[in-house]
């Protein structure tokens, strides 16, 4: 089994956190500022350079005003 970073599923994850993040009209600057983080942290995860624990994706769901069944529910739909 590959590594989690290098599996479809985490393309999909970065993908829809950077999409969740646009919707929300939100820069990554403003997004690391939610979070308590620096702006290089929310790059380093949309670039998948950086892998999340369930309480950072929750925060960040959180800053987005996204709770996080929704986003797991937006994530398994798009892997289907």
């Amino acid at each position: 089994m590959p590594k989690t970073i290098h599996r479809p599923e985490t393309r999909v994850l970065i993908e829809l956190i950077r999409d969740f993040r646009r919707e929300a009209g939100l820069t990554q600057v403003q997004l690391s500022t939610r979070i308590g983080r620096v702006q290089s942290f929310v790059s380093d995860v949309e670039q998948g350079q950086r892998r999340l624990d369930l309480i950072q994706l929750r925060d960040i769901c959180r800053a987005m005003s996204v709770d996080l069944p929704t986003f797991i529910a937006a994530f398994e739909e798009r892997l289907d």
